[in-house]
């Protein structure tokens, strides 16, 4: 299954065309994909008309839901921090290490477009769904 990080999805919204876009327009409707309550919350937050956010909200929440956290995720996602900063590696965002570790930890393949999930990629063995990211 495939989860698509909120930094595809909002390119996905603003109409924006890259590489993940595409791909994302081609997996719609003949692939399983799954939705974070975190990654939910972080596209959702950007709408500025209660019109588009319920036309966003109404498809995102026609995906598989999946709960990014948890005590074994939190805890998993604090030993991979730990591990990448070993590397001399420091992650931007707490949720980007979550969501990492989710897709580990569940063998759940990422769909996205930030640079900050090369690391996990490289060093724990994160499963890309673009080739390129």
């Amino acid at each position: 299954m495939i989860l698509v990080d909120s930094s595809v999805w909002i390119d996905y919204f603003r109409g924006g065309s890259t590489p993940q876009v595409e791909m994302l327009d081609a997996l719609l409707g003949n692939e399983p994909l799954a939705m974070g309550d975190l990654i939910l919350a972080e596209v959702l937050q950007g709408f500025q008309s209660e019109r588009e956010f319920n036309q966003a909200k109404h498809l995102l929440l026609s995906f598989e839901m999946i709960e990014i956290g948890g005590k074994d995720v939190a805890i998993q996602a604090a030993r991979n921090f730990r591990t990448l900063r070993g590397h001399g590696i420091t992650v931007r965002k707490t949720v980007d290490t979550l969501i990492a570790t989710r897709c580990i930890h569940s063998g759940l393949i990422l769909l996205h477009s930030d640079r900050d999930f090369d690391p996990f990629v490289t060093h724990l063995g994160l499963r890309t769904a673009y080739p390129g990211a």
